[in-house]
């Protein structure tokens, strides 16, 4: 079976970790599927994502404008959905990205909103057409 198996991101911070990317891995339908000190993970349709700390960090901050992960994008289900998600992000620690062209950043065709959390992970929420 192709797919992801899991995806893991590491974090300097944890606790704002597991915040920030637990609203909205539980908003757009991911369940928690463990917890340790080090770290959480949340997992959906057999898949799973995991942020955990590790002490061979180089750098605080993720830079998406670096050579690795750029961004991560989720299904958020309907457009209206996805306009929701948007309008609570920003109680949740993420903040919007290309807001003056949401929700067509992507083109007139793609319906999705761009965030970015306070360590600069940048998540991208699709609607399904």
């Amino acid at each position: 079976m192709p797919g992801f198996h899991h995806v893991e991101l590491w974090v300097a911070e944890i606790e704002e970790a597991r915040e920030e990317w637990g609203w909205l891995l539980r908003r757009i339908g991911f369940e928690p599927a463990g917890e340790w000190p080090e770290g959480r993970s949340w997992q959906a349709d057999g898949a799973y994502l995991t942020l955990t700390t590790s002490p061979n960090l180089t750098a605080a901050e993720h830079d998406r404008r670096r050579a690795g992960l750029n961004h991560l994008a989720f299904r958020g289900g309907t457009a209206e959905q996805v306009d929701a998600i948007m309008a609570e992000a920003e109680a949740h620690g993420w903040r919007p990205l290309y807001h003056e062209r949401y929700p067509h950043a992507g083109g007139p065709q793609h319906y999705a909103g761009w965030l970015e959390n306070s360590a600069g992970f940048k998540a991208e929420i699709v609607a399904e057409q």
